[in-house]
């Protein structure tokens, strides 16, 4: 498997220098130069094969012989046990359930997948990577339960002071063991400035070996086709087109979707809703790319006002606005909107959805009904609920019960280091404890 940079400005690579790096020296990201086709009998038979096969089919095809195939049978048995159930919601739609992983949130499936191909890549030799993740919610806790105990791996992981929801801070400050909490005086994008800034600073390479578990790294992105292929197995017999609508902030979930597509699967449209940061529903409009400091929304793991893979989603569109136009439709949803569907639903249907589960919601009705759509629908739920009981209970007016994983974090002592987002106090924590 080759991969090269967005920015065109450092030599191609393969699957284990990009897992490690990260990031590229250029400050693009990593993208396979191709991206093979499966193979025709296997989509024709989809729906007979489980979600592991599936995912095993998907891995090898993608990486074309950069690790045996029983090891990737291994890595993949180890990482996704666990399913992504599809609930029928209305008679069109359906809830692509993506929170039954350890954390509760859809970003398990990445974490839990990387941290075992990392493990195989360490385990042939004898070193120590720090990891780097920036999180505005989801990603800090996937990554922190995908990687505690992993031998050879610290975690430093930062997430903006006061803009997660308590169950989800709980989940990034009681672990302890290998995985170290930043709590950061800023807003998401602080975070995630610090950390591409620190991939980027010279002394910091040369001293420590640093790697990246957010969805800039490749080896993020690779699971996250696999639930799009397993969704599509069970509606194929229905003999409809499918669309899919994803909750967007960093676009990283819908660029593995994007790949699925590349692959050969027959998605027939992508639908990317966001809240009120809505840079990617503006460019789609207007063909302008234009960043802004993120607002604070309920939907929180979705403040993002600069996407960090936007590179990856215009680079699966060959950097062509017009064809990513035809292939995709942009929806934005204020909080007032976000919580008023997400109490319609609820009384309509008994069905909870969190906040981001919401907004996927509303962009796919919106789509169906503007566009005619008379086929599958799927919108992604990408956290539970109960992970934001603080907001949803006062919504619907029900408490929500909490599952054992999250009832055994919520009387833990919270541990974290408060921090500025100066870069310099950064590095220097980073010297002294990497």
């Amino acid at each position: 498997m080759e991969l090269y940079s967005t920015n065109g400005k450092v030599e191609n690579v393969n699957l284990k220098q990009a897992v490690f790096q990260g990031l590229p020296a250029d400050n693009g990201l990593y993208m396979p130069t191709t991206i093979p086709k499966l193979d025709k009998e296997f989509i024709e038979n989809i729906e007979k094969y489980d979600f592991q096969t599936i995912a095993y089919e998907i891995t090898k095809t993608l990486i074309q012989g950069e690790i045996p195939d029983e090891d990737i049978a291994e890595i993949i048995k180890d990482a996704i046990d666990f399913d992504a159930p599809l609930i029928p919601v209305t008679d069109k739609m359906f809830c692509l359930e993506l929170f039954h992983g350890p954390s509760l949130a859809f970003k398990d499936f990445g974490a839990r997948f990387m941290s075992r191909l990392m493990s195989y890549y360490l385990q042939k030799e004898d070193k120590e990577i720090n990891i780097l993740v920036a999180t505005s919610g989801d990603t800090g806790s996937a990554v922190a339960q995908g990687f505690l105990d992993a031998k050879g791996i610290k975690v430093t992981i930062l997430y903006p002071s006061g803009k997660v929801s308590l169950n989800q801070e709980k989940q990034l400050t009681t672990l302890g063991k290998n995985i170290t909490a930043l709590e950061i005086d800023g807003v998401f994008d602080d975070c995630q400035a610090l950390v591409k800034q620190a991939f980027l600073d010279k002394e910091l390479n040369e001293k420590l070996n640093l790697s990246s578990a957010n969805s800039i790294n490749i080896a993020r992105l690779i699971p996250q086709s696999f639930y799009y292929a397993y969704a599509y197995s069970r509606l194929k017999k229905t003999n409809k087109k499918t669309v899919f609508c994803v909750p967007s902030g960093n676009f990283g979930n819908i660029c593995g979707g994007m790949i699925a597509r590349e692959m050969g699967l027959p998605f027939d449209h992508f639908v990317v809703a966001t809240n009120a940061n809505d840079i990617v529903p503006s460019y789609l409009k207007t063909g302008l790319f234009e960043p802004q400091p993120s607002v604070a929304t309920v939907s929180n793991a979705m403040d993002v006002g600069n996407p960090s893979n936007f590179s990856r989603f215009l680079a699966l569109h060959g950097n062509d606005y017009a064809l990513a136009k035809s292939k995709v439709t942009g929806k934005s949803y204020n909080d007032e909107i976000t919580l008023y569907a997400v109490k319609k639903v609820y009384d309509k249907t008994g069905y909870i959805m969190c906040p981001h589960t919401a907004v996927a919601f509303l962009g796919l009705s919106d789509y169906m009904k503007e566009s005619g759509f008379d086929g599958n629908g799927v919108f992604l739920s990408t956290a539970h609920p109960s992970k934001f009981a603080d907001i949803i209970e006062d919504v619907i007016g029900e408490e929500i019960e909490l599952p054992k994983r999250l009832k055994d974090i919520v009387n833990k002592e919270k541990v974290s280091i408060p921090m500025s987002k100066d870069f310099g106090e950064f590095k220097d924590w980073l010297l002294k404890n990497g």
